[in-house]
């Protein structure tokens, strides 16, 4: 039986599952859904704002900036410089909403009241027979709530806030995967080159097969034999549970995650061959520019010699981060892993992508105790986290100081509004556009780790790992409750 994992948002969505929450009139047409219910309808409108910017242009980053930037204000337009005879200008209005993250009351944050509010939730006994949890203050580092905060626990999906924050820290926030042509000395043979970029689109293919064409051209030729050079990641390709419509053969060379199909989030059937695959539409792509390909694409090394000729770049890694958070996407993720391995100097595998993880995560200082990284995308059961380690993680994302790892919170699913967490919330639901968090899902397990704006305007980061679960469909209502009482607590 295949693994069961988080199932994708079935609401109207743009690229890369951006929301469409609408809602239906009596005349057939549609409208915007006005959320009822919220504790604080600015901040749904500024999530809303986050949203409309969309995360895969840097725009909820953005969006962000400028709202907490907000904070720093009066308000008002920019009036100009007055002049002698002139008016005084208007006085600004006060700015709306204060900069995310500080403190709108004095009150301190009482630990007992969440523990009250927290203990009988965490019993719910949809939760299965084993829960562990911590909530802490993302700028005191203080544990607000902890239940085997310490316990290492298998994470599922969550695991990816680790792989994230590891890629970034390594990598930073502007890496792109390269994917080259490269031509050899004898100008006979052309070599795609797979750098690992799991995204990497029939497009991008056609772009290049251009580029080598041009290039082709300048040395007189009109024909050339294709080789595709996968040498870049070494280990087994398929991992523990494939075959698996949620992630194909993990290969440094495929286009859009080995799908056969045009969708690009969410289980699908997938090629068992991606990267000849990819070379194959290469193949086909360099005869539509004018080149003859003889043969059949075979796999072998680029020469060290050769030349490139065509370089396709995949989108910068912070956006890469932010797919991979929203969606939950396997593929992506066990490219993360792999690409900081190649950075670390280890071997870009299973094995190897472990050994880099757990090393980049202990320069961070975050827990690391009883921590396992079997994969990078949380599909392998040997996977083990404690909740203590995901939010000592999404602190130092939220850290001033670490800038590039911001894209671990800015990827986060937004309850009733995006990604795995499009559907989980309704409408009038307290704690919509309030909570981002990752969602965790296998047979059994069943985890959500994110952050909160609290009543009092401090930013909590929170994570429930729970195992023996009957159903998701039980465990998932108790864990958004979970949420929802961390978001109401305070002031």
């Amino acid at each position: 039986m295949a693994e069961q994992v988080e199932e994708p948002s079935v609401r109207p969505s743009g690229p890369w599952g951006g929301p469409k929450i609408l809602t239906k009139k009596r005349n057939g047409a549609y409208t915007w859904q006005v959320i009822a219910g919220s504790a604080t309808l600015g901040l749904v409108v500024a999530t809303g704002a986050v949203l409309a910017a969309g995360p895969w242009d840097n725009g909820q980053r953005k969006a962000e900036r400028a709202l907490a930037a907000s904070g720093d204000r009066t308000g008002g337009a920019h009036h100009g410089r007055p002049t002698p005879d002139g008016p005084r200008p208007a006085p600004s209005a006060p700015a709306v909403l204060p900069a995310l993250g500080t403190t709108t009351h004095d009150a301190p944050q009482d630990p007992a009241a969440l523990r009250d509010t927290l203990a009988p939730l965490i019993g719910d006994p949809g939760l299965g027979d084993k829960v562990a949890a911590s909530v802490i203050d993302t700028a005191t580092g203080e544990q607000l709530y902890g239940q085997g905060a310490t316990t290492p626990m298998t994470p599922a999906s969550t695991i990816k806030i680790a792989t994230a924050t590891a890629a970034l820290s390594v990598l930073g926030p502007d890496h792109r995967i390269a994917t080259t042509a490269a031509l050899s000395p004898d100008s006979r043979t052309v070599t795609l080159v797979g750098g690992g970029d799991p995204t990497l689109s029939r497009a991008a293919l056609r772009a290049m097969a251009a580029d080598t064409a041009d290039a082709l051209r300048e040395e007189d030729r009109d024909s050339v034999r294709l080789a595709y050079d996968i040498s870049r990641y070494t280990g087994p390709v398929l991992h523990p549970i494939s075959p698996n419509d949620n992630i194909a053969p993990v290969t440094a060379l495929m286009v859009n995650e080995g799908r056969v199909n045009d969708t690009d989030r969410g289980p699908a059937k997938r090629t068992e061959d991606p990267a000849g695959d990819a070379a194959r539409t290469f193949a086909a792509a360099l005869k539509k520019a004018g080149v003859d390909v003889t043969g059949a694409p075979r796999e072998a090394r680029a020469a060290d010699e050769a030349r490139t000729v065509a370089t396709h770049r995949s989108a910068p890694l912070d956006a890469l981060v932010e797919r991979t958070l929203t969606n939950s996407d396997n593929d992506i993720a066990e490219a993360l892993a792999r690409q900081t391995a190649i950075a670390k100097g280890e071997s870009a595998s299973f094995a190897g992508a472990r050994r880099a993880v757990t090393n980049e995560l202990k320069k961070l200082k975050v827990p690391m105790a009883g921590a396992h990284f079997a994969d990078g995308s949380g599909l392998d059961r040997r996977d083990r986290v404690t909740p203590a380690l995901l939010t000592a993680l999404l602190a130092r994302a939220a850290d001033p100081d670490r800038p590039g790892l911001r894209p671990v919170l800015t990827g986060l699913p937004i309850a009733g509004f995006s990604g795995t967490l499009g559907g989980r919330y309704a409408p009038d639901a307290a704690g919509t556009g309030l909570i981002r968090a990752k969602t965790g899902t296998l047979r059994g397990v069943n985890s959500l780790a994110g952050t909160v704006v609290d009543r009092q305007g401090r930013l909590l980061a929170f994570a429930f790992l729970a195992s023996g679960s009957i159903h998701a469909t039980e465990a998932e209502p108790a864990l958004d409750a979970l949420a929802t009482a961390v978001a109401g607590t305070g002031g």
